[in-house]
């Protein structure tokens, strides 16, 4: 038996149903893709975020802390330089020493570089050592001459400012004030 063309009624509902099938999945792809994207933005948002406030934490927080008092060495009249021991404060990330900053002011001279790790003549003596680097590590002492120039020495009853700027951390600033007598060895802080 044959049937004909014509015995086929025109129906249009199966060809809607197509379309509409092809347009919902056009716009699944779509908002996957959307998604996607959006996806991707925000992660990347996030880990960018995440980094600024590890390196906000990393420099608010003081790396080296003060271990001991401030020593002065005087000769004659003047003071002709300063001795401080520097350790790691608790949980922080090892500090080069080569890297560390030393300056000092006073009421009429500013040196905004006595001691860059890398001029030896300003001395670094290692105290207790953990490993033979210049890393100041957890555990470690490090005792820093710092010598002031012939024409920057300075006398007695003087207020010197000396700032340890490490790396990464926050500055550490340290005040001292010199006796009015000086002394060939002497304690300022």
């Amino acid at each position: 038996m044959k049937r004909s063309a014509k015995g086929f009624k025109k129906n249009d509902a199966a060809f809607t149903g197509l379309e509409a099938a092809i347009v919902l999945i056009a716009f699944v792809v779509v908002a996957a893709v959307f998604s996607y994207v959006m996806l991707g933005a925000g992660f990347f948002t996030s880990q960018k975020s995440k980094e600024v406030v590890h390196t906000g934490v990393d420099q608010a927080t003081s790396s080296v802390q003060l271990n001991g008092d401030v020593v002065g060495v005087g000769s004659g009249n003047n003071l002709t330089a300063v001795k401080f021991m520097l350790s790691l404060t608790a949980g922080n990330n090892p500090v080069d020493i080569n890297k560390t900053i030393i300056s000092y002011k006073t009421s009429s001279v500013y040196n905004s570089s006595v001691f860059d790790g890398t001029d030896w003549a300003n001395s670094v003596n290692w105290v207790q050592t953990v490993s033979a680097n210049n890393l100041l590590e957890k555990f470690e002492k490090v005792e820093l001459t710092v010598s002031f120039a012939a024409d920057e020495q300075v006398g007695s009853n003087t207020a010197i400012d000396l700032q340890i700027k490490p790396p990464t951390g926050a500055i550490l600033p340290l005040h001292v004030t010199t006796p009015p007598a000086i002394d060939p060895i002497m304690i300022l802080v």
